[in-house]
């Protein structure tokens, strides 16, 4: 069974940074890509960020420039660095993976980290 936890969310002023980090575990035989999407209260979740199993990155133009997607060094893992924060990205962010696991190609979801910005 898969697993993806996230953890580093929390309560920061805008102008601040922040990172969030998520960590898959479990039965994984090869990672496609792994992404960061967000969810503010009554909005739609959307896609943030996302980086491929090649290093290659796609950014949402709300964060281009002020948010990085990285890869652990283990590629289990994904961070988001979160620079220049505004309040409007006060959200539940929510990691995710495209990955082979013991059901084959599936698409498997953290339960998400609030993400909090203050004015």
């Amino acid at each position: 069974q898969v697993q993806l936890v996230e953890s580093g969310g929390g309560l920061i002023q805008a102008g601040g940074s922040l990172r969030v980090s998520c960590a898959a575990s479990g039965t994984i035989f090869s990672i496609n890509a792994m992404a960061w999407f967000r969810q503010a209260p009554g909005e739609e979740r959307e896609l943030v960020a996302r980086i491929t199993s090649t290093g290659r990155t796609l950014y949402a133009e709300s964060v281009k420039g002020r948010f990085t997607i990285s890869s652990g060094n283990a590629k289990n893992t994904v961070y988001l660095q979160m620079n220049s924060l505004k309040p409007e990205d006060t959200a539940v962010y929510y990691c995710n993976a495209d990955l082979r696991g013991s059901d084959g190609w599936m698409d498997y979801w953290g339960k998400g980290t609030l993400v909090t910005v203050s004015s």
